[in-house]
């Protein structure tokens, strides 16, 4: 549902699945957040079987907010698109619901697609030690971010960052199918494909660990290298 584009609105896109421990703090935060544009919330919750979308149900939300059901889980691929299909905004952001990320650091991601220097603007992760989820963790996004730096020959330092905000004619141009992680290497591989450069900022991070519901694994990993091949030698999807 492609609606009319407002000038200088900011929609922020927020799938959920099974985040029925954070994901009322983490629309609080987006809402409390002091950004530079006007803002309006997207969320997509995916199938939750947690309890998640009955916390989403009884929130009082904005009435510009949008709340979108999946009928199941059918990945955080799909879950963006769909809030993607709902935004309105000039800008689109992503941020998810696990509150590894701050929602402040959405203002200066936003700086360089306001000021007219790029379409798109990606967190990049610090690892610090005490943020960190692990490790192999580390080494894993490190290495899938080497492999599509070398693919496309570009050099980027955190392919697998949640925190993007994308023109949102340009985030809806892009043949995204992925429907689970990997549509976070699929978006920045589709973005290199158009010739677009990508901005990256340092952002907050906190990693959670796999008891507080770390959901990527090894796999996911695997996975997001498939994307990256897949999409280097299908250039139009």
């Amino acid at each position: 549902m492609n609606e009319a584009k407002q000038q200088g609105v900011l929609s922020i896109l927020m799938p959920v699945y099974n985040e029925a421990a954070t994901v009322e703090r983490a629309v609080r935060q987006v809402l409390e957040a002091k950004l530079p544009l006007e803002t309006e919330l997207v969320l997509v919750d995916d199938g939750s079987s947690d309890g998640s979308a009955e916390i989403l149900e009884r929130l009082d939300l904005p009435e510009d907010a949008k709340l979108i059901h999946h009928d199941r889980n059918l990945g955080k691929g799909a879950a963006v698109r769909t809030a993607l299909g709902g935004a309105t905004g000039e800008f689109s952001a992503i941020f998810d619901a696990d509150l590894e990320y701050d929602p402040h650091d959405i203002g200066p991601l936003l700086e360089p697609l306001t000021e007219g220097l790029t379409n798109a603007a990606f967190g990049v992760r610090a690892f610090d030690g005490y943020t960190s989820h692990s490790f192999l963790f580390v080494l894993g996004n490190r290495g899938v971010t080497l492999a599509a730096n070398v693919l496309f020959n570009v050099y980027l330092k955190d392919l697998m960052t949640c925190h993007k905000v994308i023109r949102t004619e340009v985030f809806r141009s892009l043949p995204l199918q992925e429907p689970g992680f990997g549509i976070e290497a699929e978006i920045a591989a589709r973005l290199l494909q158009r010739g677009e450069r990508i901005f990256e900022l340092p952002v907050h991070y906190h990693a959670r660990s796999d008891e507080e519901g770390k959901k990527l694994t090894a796999m996911d990993g695997l996975r997001v290298v498939r994307t990256l091949v897949r999409c280097r030698l299908t250039p139009d999807g």
